[in-house]
């Protein structure tokens, strides 16, 4: 062995190549962030909306309300790019752009409704953008409007066509577009210049809205032009670094389309009138020094976008079928050739796109396509946002512009004019969103990968912990942490069920075993009996934690969990055993009294039936509690009522009983009862019962009980078995029995 096989770059041979490496090795060497994000995202934004619809944009709302628009549409796009960068320098990007981002951070739920929206967002872009190329085509050539359609699914299926023969050869292509693109705008800002006239600049510095239109209505037709922004993130499967590309294309594509639309305002403000804005739907070209050049750019420019959005709707939906999400889509998760090239989901995107063409047009598309593109930017942002505040060590992002202040501002950007644009599709496309999320939940889809679910609950219940060490101690807020002794519990699951029972829904349960023997010789069985534990509690369905030690004695084991059990202010509280069923182990259990009580926990010892074939079976008859002062009563009659709050004891009646030595007494004792069950809110029948003996009378009266609550001391030392025959003696024959120990530390009437 030699040191320098261990240094960087010595003695490397091919067999140090990890697997996942040698993976990508076989993957095309992939775009770079010219080619693969800036150019795409460029396009996009450059697109239909700037050549079709911008001069109406600016002859409503005028210049100044335009560049308002503009600049509120960059910002949110801007925060959300910061958001974008993040997260997608924090993880190895793979295929699925905003849904593999979405999902690997949120989860499954909330991946799969945005995955979802997405894709049918980018699928109706397809259709958007030929619809603009075909206004712009039969315009140009002056072809009968009748056959507009026809046109438009002509350019349809030519999209198609380039897209299912391969990305790489689209994107090639896309260079060329860029170049007309580039030379059509330089023939708009010359003409511009030529025409420019400050009057007309000043009469259209100001809106001049029409009938049906404001200023919200001009945002959400003008929104979708710089939606752009996912047109790299989108092809994140095909780039060569998506982690450098993706913030560096995307925000040098922003800068550089928002500096060309705020020229291009001013240019159409200063040289024509409102009226011409609104009406003229090819106003560039009017105003353009070579107009044939204009009509290519708007054909170059649709159709670029109609190809990237092509591109990136089927991708979005082969990763939803990867990740197994809908089983239903597994269909679309294999791809073809050595790219994986969607093809299947091409078709999809294709038949969609098509039914659109059929169906609407460009100023209804637009809008719908604003929702979507709003709540998938504003579920970017929250996503950001939780893994910033979440202080998750994993979130160590090489992009460093992004803040948990700019991705909160994002977020509530984007709901907000989401409710501002159409408050109705807002809600729909919320609601939309949520029954997705909820369908995908009830499904209990489990995601293979790390999301921010866990780092979210976990810094949640780190602060709440933190919180609870100074209120939980307060005897209002005293609430039942119960460990039970339950050993294997499928030997004994009705003590664990009693305990499921009395802290369902209103504390924290604990099943705890101890396996006898030096720890070292019983790892192996003690990680067995944890699995074999945690099934116990998956099948009945219990809300509880497992808890196995290995111990020398069975009380040392006991005193173990006690003592290390919880955390901080949820440590146990309550120590629930069953009673010895043998006279020879009651010395060492009861005996274990003692130093529970000493560790001040309050004790439940149980004296149950075991025999029953349903462990969850709730006997018919009461809940007896025998008061006897508020040492143990109060936690008795605290237990009963919660036990009744579970369906199956719910129309139990609670009795609370008390036995007095003679008559005189009664009436005062009664009344007594009384003012305790109206003071604690706590809904009992109360009975005094004249006896001197009461060890006879509590068994005649609880023979039929369902459950029975009884006082419980702390034996002295060495009269453990003393004490084990007293128990048996005062139980007798009642069927289900609760000894009862308190601390104190709860009050019924705090």
């Amino acid at each position: 062995m030699n040191i320098r096989d261990f240094l960087p770059g010595k003695g490397r041979t091919d067999n140090n190549v990890t697997p996942e490496r040698k993976m990508d090795s076989s993957r095309p060497a992939g775009f770079g962030t010219f080619g693969g994000v800036f150019t795409p995202c460029t396009l996009t934004i450059l697109g239909v909306i700037m050549f079709l619809r911008f001069g109406f944009v600016v002859g409503n709302a005028g210049l100044v309300l335009t560049l308002v628009i503009l600049a509120s549409a960059k910002i949110i796009t801007t925060l959300t790019t910061l958001s974008l960068s993040a997260i997608s320098t924090n993880t190895r990007v793979k295929g699925g752009g905003a849904y593999f981002l979405i999902s690997r951070s949120l989860g499954a739920e909330f991946g799969g409704a945005i995955g979802i929206v997405f894709f049918f967002a980018q699928a109706i872009s397809v259709a958007m953008y030929i619809i603009g190329f075909t206004e712009a085509f039969v315009d140009a050539f002056g072809i009968d409007a009748s056959y507009f359609k026809a046109v438009a699914t002509v350019i349809n299926v030519v999209v198609f066509a380039c897209v299912f023969i391969g990305a790489g050869w689209t994107i090639k292509v896309q260079y060329f577009i860029l170049a007309i693109l580039g030379a059509s705008l330089i023939s708009f800002f010359l003409g511009g210049t030529l025409s420019f006239d400050s009057e007309l600049l000043a009469e259209n510095w100001g809106s001049h809205f029409t009938v049906k239109e404001d200023l919200f209505t001009i945002f959400a037709l003008f929104f979708p032009a710089v939606t752009g922004i996912m047109a790299g993130a989108n092809m994140s499967g095909d780039l060569k670094e998506p982690s450098k590309s993706i913030p560096q294309g995307t925000i040098w594509s922003i800068i550089v389309t928002g500096l060309i639309y705020a020229a291009m305002a001013f240019v159409l403000a200063g040289c024509r009138t409102s009226e011409s804005l609104i009406d003229n739907r090819m106003i560039v070209g009017d105003i353009a020094v070579w107009p044939i050049l204009i009509i290519a750019g708007v054909f170059a420019a649709t159709l670029s976008s109609a190809l990237g959005s092509m591109m990136g709707a089927p991708r979005i939906l082969q990763a939803l079928a990867k990740d197994r999400v809908f089983p239903s889509l597994m269909v679309f998760a294999s791809g073809s050739g050595p790219a994986s090239e969607p093809r299947r989901a091409i078709i999809v995107t294709f038949v969609l796109s098509q039914i659109c063409i059929l169906v609407a047009d460009l100023d209804t598309i637009a809008p719908l396509i604003t929702m979507a593109f709003m709540i998938t930017y504003g579920t970017i942002n929250l996503a950001t946002f939780y893994e910033s505040i979440t202080k998750n060590p994993s979130y160590r992002p090489s992009f460093k512009y992004s803040h948990w202040s700019t991705s909160l501002l994002g977020a509530v950007g984007c709901i907000t004019v989401m409710f501002l644009i159409h408050w109705i599709w807002a809600t729909v496309s919320i609601l939309m969103m949520s029954a997705i999320y909820y369908y995908i939940y009830q499904k209990q889809v489990v995601s293979r990968w790390g999301d921010l679910n866990s780092g979210l609950l976990f810094e949640r219940t780190r602060r709440n912990l933190l919180k609870l060490e100074k209120y939980l101690y307060h005897p209002k807020n005293w609430r039942p942490i119960i460990l039970v002794m339950s050993g294997a519990s499928w030997t004994r699951p009705r003590l664990a069920i009693f305990g499921h029972w009395l802290t369902s829904g209103h504390g924290i349960l604990s099943l705890g075993q101890v396996i006898q023997g030096d720890v070292e010789f019983r790892l192996d069985r003690i990680e067995n009996q944890e699995r074999i534990l945690q099934t116990f509690i998956e099948e009945q369905e219990l809300e509880a934690f497992p808890n196995v030690v290995a111990a020398p004695y069975l009380t040392q084991g006991i005193e173990y969990l006690i003592q290390c059990n919880g955390l901080g202010a949820l440590r146990p509280n309550t120590i629930m055993l069953g009673l010895p069923n043998q006279e020879e182990k009651a010395d060492a259990i009861l005996a274990t009294l003692r130093t529970v009580a000493g560790l001040n926990r309050s004790i439940i010892l149980s004296r149950l039936d075991e025999s029953d074939d349903d462990p969850w079976f709730a006997p018919e008859g009461t809940i007896d509690v025998w008061w006897r002062g508020y040492q143990n009563g109060e936690l008795m009659l605290l237990l009963a009522h919660l036990l009744r709050q579970n369906s199956k004891w719910g129309n139990r009646t609670i009795r609370l009983m008390r036995i007095v030595n003679d008559e005189k007494g009664h009436d005062e004792v009664l009344r007594h009862l009384n003012e305790l069950a109206t003071s604690s809110r706590i809904n009992v029948r109360a009975r005094v019962i004249v006896s001197r003996n009461p060890t006879e009378t509590i068994q005649k009266e609880s023979a039929r009980s369902a459950i029975t609550f009884l006082g419980l001391e702390i034996p002295e030392e060495g009269k453990e078995r003393e004490f084990y025959f007293r128990l048996e003696e005062l139980a007798g024959s009642i069927p289900r029995v609760l000894f009862v120990n308190s601390t104190g530390n709860m009050k019924l009437h705090a």
